[in-house]
């Protein structure tokens, strides 16, 4: 059995879904296992991972809208130290995912035909994110 792991980083300009699909593939296509599991972590509690539909753009818009509904900027708020999306940031996180666990198949990462993996990027000032990346497998 084989291991490996790695940091991605990413760049964001705001509030966005950015797909991470090609880097995260090209890395767990160099490590040398056929079969196994990637593990994608998000390294960060103002920004989250998501699988979405990678076809059409209005979906990551839709999605983007709905967000910004039901956690608008601007409310009521405690913690607030960092800005008005500081908050909202951190309930988006909280409420999609920090890790995703995704199986590999000769080499690739096992997603299906329209999906891609998404960086969900929740605040409004760009940012550099970590994505800790690990696989596992023969």
């Amino acid at each position: 059995m084989k291991q490996a792991l790695h940091t991605l980083r990413v760049r964001t300009t705001g509030q966005d879904l950015y797909d991470i699909t090609q880097p995260i593939g090209g890395w767990a296509g160099q490590q040398g296992i056929d079969t196994g599991l990637l593990t994608i972590w998000c390294r960060h509690t103002s920004a989250s991972l998501i699988v979405q539909e990678n076809a059409d753009p209005d979906v990551r818009a839709d999605l983007l809208d709905f967000f910004r509904r039901v956690v608008p900027e601007g409310s009521q708020y405690r913690h607030a130290v960092e800005g008005p999306d500081d908050m909202p940031a951190h309930i988006k996180a909280a409420l999609t995912q920090s890790s995703l666990s995704i199986p590999l198949q000769h080499g690739a990462p096992l997603l299906g035909a329209w999906q891609a993996v998404y960086l969900f990027e929740h605040r409004t000032e760009p940012q550099m994110r970590s994505i800790c990346l690990h696989v596992i497998g023969f």
